[in-house]
């Protein structure tokens, strides 16, 4: 007998549980918008160096093609289109006329060349601003709009360490609540930054905020969800964020502004700080942090709005105690990070989830981030890396609740590699087939988040589940800041950032199978459920 058994004598997966779960799932429309809002606020507009007394003119009427011919004289060409980083000290003239080649009786030792001295002109077209047409971060200053994205995701690292430890001692719903405030407010205040350093500032606090939430949300879950329908639920759950990516799209095209698109996506959080106070306490961690009179009330809430009135005069506080008896024993001692590598069972399982997060993570990011490099409309291409998501975790959810966990954990991310090292051979010229095999990595890589977010949270007991779900998850931040630094590379060696992406998840492929199954086992509450439970099961 165990907290499980209560669950289904207040209901199951009944009313509360519904609304608790879609509530709580809400928010993911918005989060795919945080997490991959770089591939639109960061988009790089079709650029040249300024023309003095020229840039007005060439914005009136004449026609784009007659606008190229006549840039040939100031600015010369680099693989076969306008250089974005130099131009002509002096007109070439003798280049205006359309397809002339650098020959004849050209003079190239005059063609001397200089720096955009006097700044940039930017297409509106596909962007009317972002913060690299803002701040020109172009040409030397080109790594700083991946760096504003490794800066986001740094503080979604720093969001991992500090409130997963934060949920095991003050609580799940108040640091969630919390969390939805401090992303509302700061991702408001992106929308005015007056530079480049502050919005990173305010990039980074905002990414704390999307850690607590993330966080927080998914222990709040599996805590009230039996133990029949995790894999249902989370499943379920990790649809809204792939429709968000879809959303996101949408958005980001009739906007085609960073900072309308950052109010766009943060100020609804406002409105889910508010209705976030409906949201009931994990009885879980209420009964073991000695709180077991205001678990029986979470517990009594439950049952009248599921309709089991019966449930609210049989379960009572000596039922609650007799049924956590264990837990609430092993709640008495005080538990740390150290806690996930102090044991045998625990230490493994910590170190291959630091192999699963990582590089479900690096290789998640290094394909969803950046999406002008594939050739195709932004918008499009967003669209598409949605879409594919929802038959990926529907399959998902399938092998999940048939096969268990680790084979689908270990397969996907397997699946994923082999993928993005067959892309690694495949022409540049072959556009459409590299695009349709980024997609499909892409998709493995996104059931394979679907996955471990719920394997996480069956593996790790629930007196130290948020610091477990907190140090596995400051891995996956590690693997997504290294993503868009490794893209950076690219120029150097093309192929890369995939040969890294895919060694990375090869290696937490065959790692994930080193991980116990939980399908179908009761959520472990101690330590020592955990290493009783799995000691003799780790190889089966």
């Amino acid at each position: 007998m165990g907290f499980s058994d209560l669950l289904d004598e207040i209901g199951g997966l009944g009313r509360f549980q519904l609304i608790h779960v879609t509530l709580l799932s809400i928010p993911g429309l918005l989060m795919a918008s945080q997490n991959l809002l770089n591939n639109f606020t960061a988009g790089t507009p079709a650029h040249h160096c300024t023309i003095p007394n020229l840039t007005s003119a060439l914005n009136l009427s004449m026609s784009e093609e007659d606008e190229i011919s006549l840039l040939n004289a100031f600015i010369p060409e680099a693989e076969s289109q306008l250089s974005k980083c130099s131009r002509y000290r002096q007109p070439q003239w003798d280049l205006v006329e359309r397809n002339h080649s650098h020959s004849g009786n050209v003079n190239m030792t005059e063609m001397e060349t200089e720096s955009c001295v006097d700044g940039w002109t930017y297409k509106r077209t596909e962007f009317i601003s972002t913060i690299v047409s803002e701040w020109d971060l172009v040409c030397h200053l080109r790594p700083l709009k991946q760096m504003s994205q490794t800066i986001f995701m740094g503080g979604v690292l720093a969001g991992a360490i500090i409130f997963g430890g934060l949920s095991d001692r003050f609580g799940r719903k108040k640091v969630l609540t919390w969390s939805y405030f401090q992303l509302a407010v700061l991702g408001t205040f992106t929308a005015f930054s007056p530079s480049y350093l502050v919005y990173c500032t305010f990039r980074f606090f905002t990414g704390m905020a999307v850690s607590g939430v993330i966080l927080n949300t998914v222990s709040l879950k599996v805590e009230w969800i039996p133990t029949k329908t995790r894999a249902l639920v989370g499943s379920f759950s990790s649809f809204f964020f792939t429709i968000g990516q879809i959303i996101l799209a949408g958005i980001a095209y009739s906007l085609k502004d960073w900072r309308k698109l950052h109010l766009a996506v943060s100020s609804p959080f406002f409105v889910i700080f508010l209705y976030s106070w409906w949201f009931s306490e994990s009885a879980r961690w209420l009964v073991l942090n000695g709180r077991s009179g205001e678990a029986l009330q979470q517990l009594h809430r439950v049952a009248r709005i599921n309709g089991k009135h019966e449930g609210v005069e049989k379960i009572t506080l000596e039922v609650l105690q007799s049924h956590m008896k264990k837990e609430i024993q092993s709640s008495k001692m005080v538990f740390t990070a150290y806690d996930l590598l102090r044991t045998p069972v625990m230490r493994r399982i910590s170190l291959c989830l630091i192999a699963v997060w990582f590089s479900t993570s690096f290789a998640y990011y290094g394909l969803a981030m950046d999406l002008q490099k594939f050739g195709v409309n932004i918008y499009l291409m967003q669209v598409i890396f949605g879409a594919v998501d929802i038959p990926a975790k529907v399959v998902a959810l399938v092998m999940l609740s048939f096969l268990g966990r680790r084979l689908t954990q270990g397969t996907c991310l397997l699946a994923s590699a082999f993928v993005i090292f067959i892309n690694i051979f495949i022409p540049k010229d072959m556009q459409i087939l590299r695009t349709t095999l980024a997609v499909l990595g892409k998709g493995f890589t996104s059931a394979s988040f679907t996955c471990v977010y719920l394997f996480t949270g069956e593996l790790y007991p629930t007196v130290i589940r948020q610091t477990g779900m907190g140090f596995a998850s400051t891995m996956a931040r590690i693997g997504s800041m290294a993503a868009p630094a490794v893209l950076i590379l690219d120029e150097v060696f093309p192929a890369f950032p995939s040969i890294v992406y895919g060694v990375a998840a090869v290696i937490a492929g065959v790692t994930a199978f080193l991980l116990p199954e939980t399908m179908n086992v009761p959520l472990p509450d101690t330590i020592t459920d955990v290493e009783e439970n799995w000691v003799g099961k780790l190889l089966q």
